[in-house]
């Protein structure tokens, strides 16, 4: 799965985790997607969508 919103295209976001001691190692930000089901060119289908376009209703979904 990509882990992508398909209406805003968010993403990954990747850095650091600082230490105390100032180590840094590698980690992600991971965007909150939810597979919900959506009408696209007519038909119902699955896709993953994040919670923020969810919210300001950039999505028709199907009930």
């Amino acid at each position: 799965m990509a882990k992508m919103c398909v209406i805003c295209g968010k993403g990954v976001g990747t850095g650091h985790l600082v230490s105390h001691s100032n180590i840094k190692t590698n980690r992600r930000w991971l965007p909150n997607l939810q597979k919900v089901r959506l009408i696209v060119e007519g038909r119902p289908q699955r896709k993953y969508v994040c919670t923020k376009c969810l919210k300001a209703g950039k999505v028709q979904r199907a009930l």
